[in-house]
């Protein structure tokens, strides 16, 4: 009888630990690219490049930007934020604070927005402004109004995962 309580108290506490998005969702998320039209050509701040349609799997705490390129149309460039998800909230009320501090360690309490990556693309001359789109093509904003919305916190990010000088904003 004292091993299997042992043994069940050593479970209850090694997922307390562990924390419940860490467990569940883990510290990557796959994240989709897309454009209007397909076929553009992407770079992550990080280096990672593909074609549209494609996709990533990123670290969930990193903030990040993507470069969308594609011959006959402007090049845009599009904020990717780290925000808190909501399960951060469950881990203090279902687990109190340990669950809570590891997820929030490694990241794995966020999530990245926007989901998909999703912008149509506008010609080289047009007066229009490109924008991002949500899953199913439909108009979330302008990729400049975006961009300006979460300029402030991603270039914190970026700066604090070396990709910009301190005091340095970038050149979006």
């Amino acid at each position: 009888m004292y091993k299997f309580a042992a043994a069940l108290s050593i479970s209850v506490l090694s997922l307390g630990l562990g924390g419940c998005a860490t467990v569940l969702n883990g510290t990557s998320q796959d994240l989709a690219f897309q454009s209007d039209p397909e076929g553009a050509a992407i770079e992550l701040i990080s280096g990672g490049t593909c074609v549209t349609p494609c996709e990533f799997s990123m670290k969930r705490g990193d903030d990040s930007r993507v470069t969308f390129t594609k011959d006959g149309y402007k090049t845009e460039s599009v904020y990717i934020q780290s925000r808190l998800a909501g399960s951060t909230f469950g881990n203090i009320i279902a687990g109190g604070g340990i669950g809570a501090v590891v997820d929030g360690s490694n990241g794995a309490s966020n999530r990245l927005y926007p989901k998909p990556v999703y912008i149509r693309m506008v010609p080289v001359g047009s007066d229009e402004e490109a924008v991002l789109l949500d899953k199913d093509g439909e108009v979330i904003s302008t990729v400049a109004e975006h961009n300006a919305k979460v300029a402030e916190d991603v270039e914190k990010g970026l700066e604090k995962q070396g990709y910009f000088p301190r005091g340095e904003a970038s050149s979006n």
